[in-house]
């Protein structure tokens, strides 16, 4: 179940795989998706379900139908390192789709742009509209939301006695929001709110307010 939020009188619509729409903009934001991190460990003997590939391109595809975004902007690290067979998934993937793809580099992005250019993606460092400013890294704005991946948010739910739950979360203090990793395998550092920070966790069906 997705989760409708407001940031400066803009509408976000939450969803559990980690990606937010932003309807306004009629723009789909993803992070850290880290294509070719799941052949990478295969190449080096874990024993990774192959099936497990082809799942960031479902989300993608679920995401797509669901929201019907003109744009899907990637907030850095799409790709994990280097060109590996996940590439040509990756173009035949953008081949077939109709929305406008676009990518803020991450520090994970070594592709060349020339391979980008070739399938019309085009690559920023950064963006800024309507207030907002899309980065890979947080940054600390004075005048615009940030909105930014890397940090791989994630949180530990309290559950009976001593366990704990831990999730992927949506990270959001007075003027970031730092989107949850969108990849499989990515990993989570788990965040310590202070007072005013919001949590979203997500457990990849529905997105939870974390009080």
């Amino acid at each position: 179940m997705n989760l409708n939020i407001k940031i400066r009188d803009q509408d976000f619509v939450l969803h559990p795989f980690g990606a937010a729409y932003w309807p306004e903009q009629e723009v789909l934001l993803v992070a850290d998706v880290h294509l070719g991190k799941i052949s990478h460990f295969r190449k080096h003997g874990s024993a990774v379900p192959l099936q497990a590939i082809a799942q960031n391109f479902t989300k993608l595809d679920d995401l797509r139908k669901e929201f019907d975004p003109e744009h899907i902007v990637f907030l850095g690290d799409l790709f994990h390192s280097s060109l590996n067979m996940e590439w040509n998934m990756f173009e035949e993937w953008v081949e077939s789709i109709d929305n406008r793809v676009h990518l803020v580099a991450g520090n994970h992005d070594i592709i060349s742009p020339l391979k980008y250019e070739a399938l019309d993606i085009k690559i920023y460092s950064d963006v800024r509209v309507a207030g907002f400013h899309l980065s890979h890294h947080p940054e600390e704005q004075k005048d615009h939301f940030n909105i930014c991946g890397h940090i791989h948010p994630g949180f530990k739910m309290r559950g009976n006695g001593r366990q704990f739950l831990k999730l992927p979360c949506f990270f959001r203090s007075s003027n970031q929001m730092i989107l949850p990793a969108f990849g499989e395998f990515t990993g989570n550092y788990f965040m310590k709110p202070e007072e005013g920070d919001r949590v979203f966790a997500i457990t990849g069906k529905e997105v939870i307010p974390v009080s």
